[in-house]
């Protein structure tokens, strides 16, 4: 996807606020068409037989009539693809939308001369029933067939291009980097560089507290509340931007520099869920783990391995990452002693010492991967005792 910033006019945001409305209207009774069939009803209906309902509700209802036709069609063929991926087994069971997330809709049949360049710094795309709208010409405009147009909870509108960037071209010089992720260092590599994903500034974060607070005494559903809300999405933006940016940067690097990049094999999702637990067996240490899921999805850990296999298809090795960070990338020996501190590496055989992060980003690097009785994935079983 190639994104870029709208900036619509008032008139055009709310004609852009009522797509939003008609898209979540008409993918949210598709989710409840869906959830009333059961086997013995037989076949849940498809997207055709969606599509003549609502050619029939737009007859009843003027209000949805005044809508863009393409703007609902390709909320159902949204829909009808979602649950295609779902019975498939790569993906969740869509479920409802709310007001304020997940808000956008998708325009398809595009054709070249429904984007415009007005100068060096705008263009303009065409929007059905809401017309010429501007963005922020900050790269080459790619030619695509459908764009999506979406607005965030900070309440910036985007549009997103379908049209998938060519992969970066491999730069030849055989060399293989390893990238350990963390949260002290959001990516420490095997040559020794430490990386760290910039976040909100002092300031930034004591406003975002204060605002919180505020926020947890304000009354549901009052416009105070809804301003605070405001605010609350326009700081976590801005903190989202530099990590997004961060990552897009760092795995460009990586991708032009190295031509084989090693991670580790982590489930971050899985990593990052909550340890509340339930009534009858709660969670322990809840408020420290809180703090490190927080701390692990700031560092962009799942974005970053992403975006590398995207950028670099079929230069991205994923390496299991059990006893990377006790094992000595010198001699091989494996011990949780070794592991002095969160930053500090010694190896209590042979002494060798570095940067605990850039050490495990070296064993990443050879590829190497043990296990607690030692030799898997290693030649010889190195990691024991002398």
């Amino acid at each position: 996807m190639s994104r870029y910033r709208l900036y619509p006019t008032a008139i055009q945001a709310v004609a852009m606020v009522e797509h939003c409305g008609h898209t979540r209207y008409v993918w949210n009774l598709a989710v409840e068409q869906q959830s009333w069939w059961n086997p013995r009803r037989g076949p849940a209906p498809g997207y055709v037989e969606q599509n003549r309902q609502l050619t029939e509700a737009r007859r009843a209802f003027d209000w949805l009539a005044a809508g863009s036709i393409i703007v609902q069609q390709q909320a159902l063929r949204d829909f009808s693809t979602a649950m295609a991926g779902f019975f498939r087994g790569s993906h969740r069971k869509p479920g409802f939308r709310k007001r304020g997330r997940s808000e956008g809709f998708r325009i398809v049949a595009v054709k070249p001369s429904d984007v415009r360049q007005v100068n060096r710094r705008w263009s303009e795309v065409r929007i059905p029933k809401v017309g010429w709208v501007r963005f922020r010409r900050s790269r080459t405009v790619p030619d695509a067939r459908s764009y999506r147009v979406t607005r965030d909870r900070a309440g910036r509108w985007h549009v997103a291009f379908a049209a998938v960037p060519a992969p970066i071209a491999a730069p030849g010089v055989g060399e293989a980097v390893g990238v350990d992720r963390g949260v002290t260092a959001s990516a420490a590599l095997s040559t020794g560089e430490l990386l760290r994903c910039p976040g909100l500034r002092p300031a930034e974060a004591a406003r975002l507290r204060r605002l919180q607070r505020r926020l947890a005494h304000a009354r549901r559903g009052s416009n105070r509340r809804a301003a605070l809300k405001a605010r609350i999405a326009r700081v976590k933006a801005r903190e989202a931007d530099r990590r997004k940016d961060w990552v897009e940067k760092t795995s460009t690097d990586l991708a032009r520099r190295y031509d084989l990049i090693r991670v580790e094999d982590l489930n971050v999702r899985g990593m990052t869920r909550s340890a509340r637990g339930t009534v009858e067996a709660p969670g322990r240490n809840v408020a420290q783990k809180a703090g490190l899921n927080r701390g692990i999805l700031a560092a962009g850990w799942g974005l970053l391995a992403r975006r590398l296999e995207q950028k670099a298809p079929g230069r991205v090795e994923k390496i299991p990452a059990a006893y990377t960070s006790q094992r000595c990338s010198a001699c091989g020996h494996v011990a949780a002693e070794s592991r002095e501190s969160q930053a500090q590496f010694c190896c209590v055989a042979c002494g060798f010492q570095s940067n605990a992060d850039v050490n495990a980003a070296m064993n990443i690097a050879a590829g190497r991967a043990v296990t607690a009785r030692g030799g898997a994935g290693l030649p010889v079983p190195v990691n024991r005792e002398p």
